[in-house]
């Protein structure tokens, strides 16, 4: 049975761990826009040329089954694998970790549907008071906050084409990071507003963690929503399962 893994996640690399001793063929493609995921170690690094580049992969491979553990923010691939899927009669289970929608501090947070709507919002609330505030949104969206006067910006890496901004400071570090580096932070940089994106799951949890105990105000970009249709489970576990209830029987490792 092969599979096709959209990857570049730590979903991603724990479900190889997971599968790595089932038997399955196991393709890892990942799209390369960080040297993390370009040194990661992952079959194929490389886009698939949209709906019609993906849907003559599977053909070409005879993929199976794609797994999607691709970053819960990447709509697009998500949709161009929904729609290839469906074309070819591929099998297609999202592998999404939880939202944090579900934490209990989650209804005191300005949620906004972009990048935009966060600037503006941060923007209004501090209209009389000149606000300090952390983004933490990742690298690409970092120009609809651009008009923010005073911003500390962590990323994993430079931008393409940075140029240096007034009243900003883009500090490159990769997390996971824990509670008391996160509260230290945020008390030693005098953060007065935390934005972030709904990535979900346990490892980016700290920051949010460190806000509610110092009162940080959160304002929260939500996560697109899936393609209607598709198959979503929340762990590696349940994405074997999928997989092993799909694998033919005469295929299947015998006990």
């Amino acid at each position: 049975m092969r599979v096709l893994l959209l990857g570049g996640t730590t979903e991603g690399r724990e479900l190889t761990a997971s599968l790595a001793s089932t038997g399955i063929d196991l393709v890892e493609s990942v799209a390369g826009r960080t040297a993390e995921a370009r040194t990661g170690g992952a079959d194929r690094i490389a886009g698939f040329g949209g709906v019609e580049g993906l849907a003559a992969y599977l053909r070409a491979n005879n993929v199976d089954a794609v797994v999607d553990a691709t970053h819960p923010f990447a709509a697009t691939m998500t949709t161009h694998a929904s729609r290839a899927c469906t074309v070819t009669g591929t099998p297609l289970v999202r592998l999404s970790r939880p939202s944090w929608a579900k934490r209990g501090d989650a209804g005191g947070w300005t949620w906004v549907p972009d990048h935009r709507a966060a600037a503006a919002a941060v923007a209004e609330v501090g209209a009389s008071e000149r606000r300090r505030v952390l983004l933490t949104v990742g690298r690409q969206p970092l120009d609809a906050y651009r008009a923010l006067p005073l911003v500390l910006a962590r990323v994993a890496e430079v931008p393409d084409g940075w140029l240096e901004r007034s009243g900003w400071e883009l500090r490159l570090q990769r997390g996971p990071f824990d509670l008391e580096s996160e509260l230290t932070m945020l008390r030693t940089e005098r953060i007065s507003a935390l934005v972030s994106k709904d990535s979900g799951g346990h490892a980016a949890a700290s920051k949010l963690d460190a806000a509610a105990r110092l009162g940080v105000p959160v304002f929260m970009v939500a996560r697109p929503a899936p393609p209607r249709g598709i198959d979503e489970v929340a762990s590696t576990a349940a994405v074997v399962e999928w997989l092993e209830a799909l694998r033919p029987a005469r295929t299947r490792p015998t006990a």
